[in-house]
């Protein structure tokens, strides 16, 4: 009987808890067991199916984490090529266990040696949009390969004919195309059709776009991969693959050169580090605007009982999207490459600082963006993109990597014979001051295209450790301006509000960014009185999915490793 009344507590317990917070999962049909799962050596989450399974593939060879996600990231170039690829680029936290040693690894993109900072503009000074987002002029240098290998190559056991071996075979046999692809497909076919090498893999002859459910085959990609296997860096910054690129380039008059690629750099970054509530949270900083602001939002928010509010209440959702309001008014004001220009980050990051900037959020009263003295253009539209895994051994080991070639499909442009989607970073750099890229993020004049500097970001791969030291949480997402809040929300439901890591990440999200002066609100939406309750404070809403899809792994004080694959998207967890 005891037994009975503790299992109906507990049960009680369970549903009240349930009710208070709005899921995707109550409106995604779609099992949990899919998307998450416990063991207690390796625990992966990634954005694909086949993605997961190659990171597993790497490890039951004999691998470690470290050749997991140089498998991953291979692969998942192949399974996601609307998101990310190896014309692409990124960034990756590393957590040694032994060691406690914490890496950030740059290998985002870098503007070509012949870019300059009115390459977007018309001659009376006006932003020409489409020429950072379609074709050669829209491409950074890629770093993708760079970065990955450099990881292998210094932590990696296998050779890299192993690692590879899924990505090449998934490229060479091909995969059906799942919904999520088959929509960019449909919403790129006609940039896409614009170039032979393009449209020779993902249309039909008439240019139509091939459907969900057709297979899709990447033969030159595979065989690019085939290279790179063997002959590591070379395999792609120089040779015949290098050669395709720059010719590529030349017929459509892009700036990337041999020597653009032969000079490439992977960038080793001392990472941002903060605190909320005790624990340590470490992330990725500049050329990322993501680590900075998320501890900043989050050390705002640290002034205000949230906890006691609720994780959903009006007022709680009302303060965490002002601060999310302020650090995007930061971000446009301070944030850039910070080899190129002074960027505050310990001011940006500090207590001290956000403690003055919560007492300026009014408690029941909307901020509004007039305050904030820089200028914006129109606010453009903001497709989904970029990919995000997490990797975590029982040690404590972690490896979280967010990579991108920026909106789907990046430039539209395939180097012809390499299968190599070119990405359009170049439209993360402010065009001018005041300047708006395709998330509607506005641009500073830190963030102006210089040659050889690295495009502002927001990608935020971060890891969460306990008091004693200890990996406690790793997470990223892709979907760019919203990555690092909808990192932020998960940091601040795990530990703030407590909530299971699978509530944690599949809650109802907002997203604020100064500009649009509204609050995003993703599926499935809050309750009717809470949303007009922010009416009346003054918020606008707008229902519209965020595009993030977090892959998080928890690890707990019994060391069993917890991981979850957001929902909203294709991904898988897998552990063992």
């Amino acid at each position: 009987m005891k037994l009975l009344s503790t299992f109906i507590i507990v049960f009680i317990f369970s549903c009240s808890h349930t009710s208070e917070i709005r899921k995707a999962s109550l409106i995604s049909g779609k099992k949990q067991s899919q998307y998450e799962a416990r063991a207690k050596n390796y625990m992966i989450s990634t954005q694909g199916h086949f993605t997961t399974q190659a990171a597993k593939y790497a490890i039951d060879q004999g691998g470690n984490i470290f050749d997991a996600a140089t498998a991953a990231s291979f692969a998942i170039s192949v399974e996601r090529p609307h998101s990310t690829g190896i014309g692409g680029g990124g960034f990756m936290i590393l957590n040694h266990a032994k060691s406690q040693n914490v890496e950030a690894f740059d290998f985002r993109e870098m503007a070509p040696s012949r870019a300059h900072s009115k390459m977007f503009l018309d001659k009376n000074g006006k932003q020409i949009t489409e020429k950072s987002l379609t074709g050669p002029y829209a491409s950074g240098v890629p770093g993708l390969v760079a970065g990955v290998l450099e990881v292998q190559k210094k932590y990696g056991k296998l050779p890299l004919s192993i690692v590879m071996k899924p990505a090449i075979d998934l490229a060479e046999n091909g995969f059906e195309i799942y919904p999520a692809l088959a929509r960019a497909l449909e919403a790129k076919s006609e940039k896409l059709c614009k170039f032979p090498a393009s449209k020779k893999i993902f249309l039909n002859d008439n240019c139509s776009p091939k459907k969900a459910g057709e297979r899709l085959f990447q033969k030159d990609l595979a065989q690019t991969l085939r290279i790179i296997a063997k002959k590591g860096r070379e395999g792609f910054y120089a040779g015949e693959v290098a050669q395709k690129i720059v010719s590529s380039q030349k017929k459509y008059q892009g700036l990337i050169t041999l020597s653009d690629l032969k000079n490439y750099q992977v960038k080793m970054r001392e990472p941002v580090v903060g605190t909320f509530r005790g624990n340590k949270v470490v992330s990725m900083p500049p050329p990322s605007s993501g680590g900075t602001h998320v501890i900043q939002i989050l050390n705002i928010l640290e002034s205000f009982p949230l906890k006691e509010l609720g994780p959903q209440s009006a007022e709680a959702i009302h303060l965490t999207a002002s601060a999310m309001q302020i650090a995007f008014a930061d971000r446009a004001a301070y944030l850039g490459d910070s080899d190129y220009a002074d960027v505050p980050i310990k001011t940006l990051i500090s207590k001290k600082y956000a403690n003055a900037l919560a007492k300026k959020i009014p408690r029941n009263k909307a901020l509004s963006s007039k305050d904030f003295p820089i200028s914006f253009d129109k606010i453009l539209s903001e497709p989904d993109h970029t990919t995000h895994f997490t990797i975590m051994d029982g040690e404590g080991n972690v490896v979280t990597s967010t990579q991108t070639i920026n909106g789907w499909f990046g430039s539209s442009l395939v180097a012809a014979g390499t299968g190599i989607v070119m990405n359009n970073e170049m439209d993360d750099f402010a065009s001018h001051v005041g300047g708006v890229n395709l998330f509607g993020a506005i641009g500073g004049k830190n963030n102006l295209v210089e040659p050889g500097k690295r495009p502002l970001s927001s990608m935020s791969p971060s890891i969460v450790y306990n008091k004693k030291g200890e990996p406690i949480l790793a997470l990223g997402t892709p979907s760019g301006t919203r990555i690092l809040t909808c990192v932020m929300q998960t940091i601040l439901n795990y530990i703030e509000h407590d909530m299971p890591l699978w509530d944690a990440v599949s809650a109802t999200r907002i997203h604020h960014q100064w500009q649009p002066e509204e609050i995003r609100v993703g599926p499935p939406g809050f309750d009717k009185s809470v949303e007009e309750k922010l009416k009346k404070m003054g918020h606008k809403l707008n229902h519209k999915s965020l595009g993030c899809s977090i892959q998080a792994i928890a690890r707990y004080q019994d060391q069993t490793l917890h991981g979850v694959s957001d929902p909203r998207g294709e991904g898988s967890s897998v552990g063992f």
